[in-house]
């Protein structure tokens, strides 16, 4: 009974201790999540904006001329993946892998990781990495975004890969937040399926032509589309970090007590039994 006892004491200790940890994690990406989940509102319109008028201007667009208007003729696709730096987040890193596998259907693909677990997924499935320069997703910052899209720009025209896509988790609410894909070159691939059997339209008219104007823009479109995942992706890691953190604490509150109550058990059980061998003895003499 006694070492009983001690294994459920020493147990309590246990779960206090992570209970320490898991509140102290959940306090942290409470006090980073409102910084992040503003700079994601801030965001959002211009991400929206942005990827809503390339929309109209490839929906609108009949110059074959450029080379981000077309698909290449490499049906390789890469992925900007956007993970997060550690885990005890819940589901956020899975669900996101599990959102690019559904949407690569078995075929070869390229990654450009961004984040410590995108990079680990990527050897572990031994997937091409684009560059790995960027496995940090705390330090990217806009610079770093505009480097990302002209590397991509870059292996875009020299035919590596035919389509560019983001991968990120899109912030709904601090509780809800789910993984996307979102196309994002060629220019064939933003249009809608709807659109594409829309009746004819009126034509965009580009000075001093189109390939010279989308090869001025598109660098710049892409690294505010990244820019906008990274900041939306950020505050769903820590929007996610911070429920599953305040889960696990409460669980281990319900955990402690229940452990109290069953040491306090065992304890008025030996107390009795000890009561009980007194009062047998005296008794007995």
């Amino acid at each position: 009974m006694a070492a009983n006892m001690k294994a459920v004491k020493l147990r309590i200790k246990s779960v206090q201790s992570t209970m320490q940890i898991t509140k102290a994690m959940e306090l942290v990406a409470s006090s980073k999540l409102r910084r992040a989940k503003e700079r994601a509102d801030a965001c959002r319109p211009y991400f929206q904006t942005l990827h809503k008028t390339l929309q109209d201007i490839a929906a609108g667009n009949t110059d074959v001329s450029s080379v981000y208007a077309k698909p290449q003729s490499e049906s390789k696709c890469c992925y900007v993946l956007i993970a997060g730096d550690r885990g005890l987040a819940g589901g956020y890193n899975t669900n996101l892998f599990k959102r690019l596998e559904a949407e690569e259907n078995g075929e070869e693909l390229v990654v450009l990781p961004i984040g410590k677990k995108a990079v680990e997924y990527a050897h572990r499935r031994q997937i091409e990495c684009l560059t790995e320069n960027f496995a940090e997703i705390a330090g990217v910052s806009v610079a770093d975004c505009f480097e990302m899209a002209n590397l991509l720009c870059k292996a875009y025209r020299e035919g590596r890969f035919g389509h560019i896509d983001l991968c990120y988790t899109r912030f709904i609410s601090m509780l809800s937040q789910q993984a996307d894909v979102l196309p994002a070159l060629p220019l064939t691939d933003l249009v809608p399926e709807e659109t594409e059997k829309a009746p004819v339209r009126d034509l965009i008219l580009y000075e001093p032509d189109a390939a010279e104007v989308f090869d001025a823009i598109v660098p710049e479109y892409l690294a505010g589309l990244i820019y906008g995942g990274v900041c939306e992706s950020v505050a769903s890691e820590l929007a996610a970090r911070r429920t599953a953190m305040e889960a696990a604490t409460n669980n281990a509150e319900e955990m402690i007590d229940r452990l109290n109550l069953h040491y306090n058990r065992a304890r008025q059980a030996s107390i009795t039994q000890e009561i009980t061998e007194i009062v047998g003895g005296a008794e007995g003499v």
